[in-house]
């Protein structure tokens, strides 16, 4: 079957992208892990609103990225984190559950609601506090009901898909095998990944990015290694090409992110720093789960007509090095343009905050280079993956 013809994006309006902030990134049982995650989504949304000269009472909707939507996450801490951090009542919040593109997702759902029509402010962001509720959480929470797993079990899947592991680890093993990508290989990477967020950290170029929370604002999970250390670890299983030392840091943060429409540029005074230049989403196997960038990143080249040269700055989440490494091969990306500042095997990976949180590093990065173009992408649970575009105004 050929593929279909599509035609190229056009949106009806332009987004703007007037801030992007993000917390410091606590460790797993560092800094954060006593804040709960409403007052931890607050704290991004105060440090957005206020260096911004917008009466929150004008946003339209407030979209919030969150995986393991239970316990002080579950109720939509979207709404939830919006009243904690004290704005109006009368402004709306919803919660999105897009696996680790979660937040991405909220900024491409406020981007659309903009370029709409539909929308004029839009505040989107992400929470998660992973020392409080622990990864898949929420999917183990249905052994108590007889689940052993929200996919094996349903008919449709068991036939499709049969009954193996559907994991990020069994997923990031299996690209490391079909990509012939050594343990050494993935070393380097995260080396490099780590060099580079300490790099960053040193030089100050977080610095207007991160809103504090409290007396914390410096990222927790960057460290001092090295290949020697590296190479003590044991695999992550029998067999495996993986470490913990080439995966992503489980970690604790919140992100946050102002859009507006040319109407509300005008109207409410203030000043954009890009345009949302292109948002599209798509698939791929979901057993590998972590391949999706590839195709999504393919799409999104194709829709805008652009090359992965006219990038200057890419944002790849680094759930685990392989992914990185794939994507790499298969777009032929320079790996200087890609996670620059470090990526999550350094900085940590706090799910549902991810997405927004690199947003904010994407734009700011964008500005320090002087480049035109921004790229950012995640791999997700179920086999899927987010692109986001932007224009440096």
């Amino acid at each position: 079957m050929s593929a279909p013809t599509r035609r190229q994006y056009a949106p009806v309006r332009e987004a703007y992208v007037i801030d992007a902030v993000r917390t410091p990134v606590g460790k797993r049982g560092g800094a954060l892990a006593g804040v709960h995650p409403a007052d931890l989504g607050a704290a991004a949304l105060r440090g957005l609103l206020g260096r911004n000269s917008i009466d929150p009472v004008q946003v339209d909707d407030v979209i919030v990225g969150c995986v393991d939507n239970i316990g002080p996450q579950a109720g939509n801490i979207g709404r939830t984190a919006w009243l904690t951090a004290g704005y109006p009542e009368e402004v709306p919040g919803v919660t999105v559950d897009r696996q680790c593109g979660s937040s991405q997702q909220a900024i491409n759902f406020g981007a659309q609601a903009i370029m709409s029509g539909t929308a004029e402010v839009i505040v989107a962001g992400g929470v998660q506090n992973m020392s409080a509720i622990p990864i898949s959480a929420a999917m183990l929470a249905g052994r108590e009901y007889g689940f052993d797993s929200p996919f094996v079990g349903a008919e449709g899947w068991d036939h499709r898909y049969g009954t193996s592991e559907v994991s990020q680890f069994a997923g990031a093993q299996l690209i490391a095998e079909k990509w012939d990508i050594s343990r050494e290989d993935m070393e380097h990477w995260a080396l490099r990944s780590h060099e580079r967020a300490r790099a960053a950290i040193a030089e100050g170029r977080f610095d207007r990015e991160i809103v504090p929370v409290g007396d914390f604002w410096i990222d927790q999970g960057p460290r001092e290694t090295s290949l020697a250390k590296m190479a003590t670890l044991a695999p992550l299983s029998e067999g495996s090409r993986l470490t913990a030392a080439v995966a992503s840091q489980i970690s604790d943060g919140a992100s946050a992110t102002l859009l507006a429409s040319d109407w509300a540029v005008q109207e409410y005074g203030l000043t954009p720093r890009a345009r949302v230049h292109h948002v599209s989403a798509r698939g791929a196997d979901p057993i590998y789960m972590l391949t999706a960038p590839i195709p999504a990143t393919k799409w999104a080249l194709e829709k805008t007509g652009l090359t992965i040269d006219d990038i200057d700055v890419i944002e790849i989440n680094e759930a685990f090095a392989p992914v990185v490494l794939a994507w790499l091969k298969e777009t032929g990306a320079d790996p200087d343009k890609v996670n620059v500042n470090g990526g999550a095997i350094a900085l940590g990976h706090p799910l549902g905050a991810t997405g927004a949180k690199l947003f904010a590093t994407l734009l700011h990065e964008l500005e320090r280079v002087g480049g035109r173009y921004g790229l950012l992408t995640i791999c997700e649970g179920g086999g899927t993956a987010n692109v986001t575009i932007i224009e440096r105004l």
